[in-house]
């Protein structure tokens, strides 16, 4: 198979404070992008405040020491940009895109949000309230709601930062006093806990004079120790239910552990590729199987990571499996067709052309994201901050391309080894049984501790 690959260039600097910065320019199209990624996600949000990672960087677009209230929003849509935050298991993510001449408008906003914002006790009560109605909106009057992302954790892992709900409890939330704020920020927002990213149309000459000027002067704060989340793979089936009584029909999620994302990054990829050998496209092995075939399931999904990017999270990660079943099929018979496909995989191997054709595939739309200025600044951000390696965005394509059909079998027998977490989530809306005034999501049973 013909290599596919990218050849970005990247320069990096490190400013006195510690903050990392990466430089990626593109004279292909007169835009920048602009992305801080902050090495802190709702994995290490303390116990007692689930959902404190997603409510402060809420509390991150209240304002600043030079930006008031809602400013932000308004000088980067002014200057015709776009901007947004988001948070995820291992870091939270900052971002502008911009017409090229507004770099220096968008290091500057940046900026001034890392060295003072505005964290008071009116803005946290607001915030508090946008958070807990994104999560009715979102999770508890939405069919579906938080499946499989918050409901499968609890029932694959045991310990509060991999287990809990990332979006966050009501109660806690509420408790949420602007001491937590303030440590909050203290502890995970210094410069030397974040990546800068420039990517597009700019000199980097002049983009690092403007780094040094809006950033150059944050005071270094001393950085946590990077917390390992590790667990122990499960040797048995856990198995939990829960009803939604908004949903029109019955759903399957199945998670299973992979190798460490960062310290076996060779052996992973095999399971990067499994996916889309199971999943991706009609001429898949479960589309095949369980949609064409069987009938079983109207759609299925597999992937890696709590929001299905792979690259972006440190161990232990799920290999999710997502369904939605037909009206007449059982859990148990959807699962014993899925073990039937794995071991068919592990025994077999794959057939003439699979593996290429997959692997084309996935090259193909990696080179296709990184096309993107900002699609690309942001992947670089998360290289670096995992792997300390940004350059991993032009390498993909070949270490992928590397991966052998052998690799990708055991991939499919380890999953058969290994105690497998299933959640079967049971369709309250079809059954005339449910009560109108049911909550969206109850836990009818659950092996792990926090189950919700």
């Amino acid at each position: 198979m013909p290599l596919l690959a990218s050849a970005y260039p990247i320069e990096r600097a490190r400013l006195d404070n510690g903050l990392r910065v990466l430089l990626a320019p593109d004279r292909t199209a007169p835009v920048v992008a602009v992305s801080v990624h902050y090495d802190v996600g709702f994995r290490s949000e303390p116990e007692g405040r689930t959902g404190f990672a997603h409510l402060f960087e809420h509390l991150m677009f209240q304002g600043s020491a030079n930006i008031g209230k809602a400013e932000h929003p308004k000088y980067v849509q002014a200057a015709g940009g776009i901007f947004n935050g988001s948070t995820h298991p291992d870091h939270t993510d900052y971002y502008e895109l911009l017409p090229s001449g507004a770099l220096e408008l968008a290091l500057f906003l940046e900026a001034d949000r890392m060295r003072s914002p505005k964290i008071t006790q009116q803005n946290l009560e607001n915030q508090i309230a946008v958070v807990q109605e994104e999560i009715r909106v979102n999770v508890l009057n939405r069919p579906y709601g938080g499946f499989p992302w918050i409901k499968l954790p609890p029932v694959a892992f045991d310990t509060f930062p991999n287990a809990h709900n990332g979006y966050g409890d009501f109660t806690e939330l509420a408790a949420a006093s602007l001491e937590d704020a303030e440590d909050f920020f203290d502890k995970y927002y210094a410069p030397g806990n974040a990546v800068l990213t420039i990517a597009g149309d700019f000199d980097p000459d002049e983009a690092l004079t403007f780094v040094e000027r809006y950033f150059g002067d944050i005071p270094a704060r001393d950085v946590p120790a990077p917390r390992s989340f590790v667990e122990p793979v499960p040797s048995t089936e856990r198995r939990a239910r829960i009803t939604d009584a908004l949903a029109p029909r019955a759903a399957l999620a199945v998670g299973y552990r992979v190798p460490d994302p960062i310290a076996d990054l060779t052996g992973f990829l095999a399971y990067y590729l499994l996916a889309d050998v199971l999943s991706d496209g009609d001429a898949s092995r479960l589309e095949r199987r369980l949609v064409q075939k069987d009938r079983s399931v109207i759609a299925v999904r597999t992937y890696l990571g709590t929001f299905g990017s792979a690259f972006e999270q440190r161990d232990p990660m799920l290999f999710t499996l997502d369904v939605r079943q037909s009206e007449d099929t059982t859990a148990d018979a959807v699962l014993a067709a899925v073990d039937e496909e794995l071991t068919r995989l592990a025994d077999d191997g794959l057939v003439d052309g699979e593996l290429e054709r997959v692997q084309a595939r996935v090259a193909s739309s990696l080179l296709r994201e990184a096309d993107d200025a900002l699609s690309r600044g942001m992947a670089m951000g998360v290289h670096e901050l995992r792997r300390g390696r940004p350059e991993l965005l032009n390498e993909l394509p070949g270490e992928l391309a590397a991966v052998t059909a052998e690799a990708v079998g055991a991939a499919a027998g380890s999953l058969l080894t290994q105690g497998r977490s299933v959640l079967e989530l049971h369709a309250g809306a079809a059954s005339t049984a449910a009560a109108p005034a049911a909550a969206s999501s109850t836990a009818a049973a659950a092996t792990t501790p926090g189950a919700p």
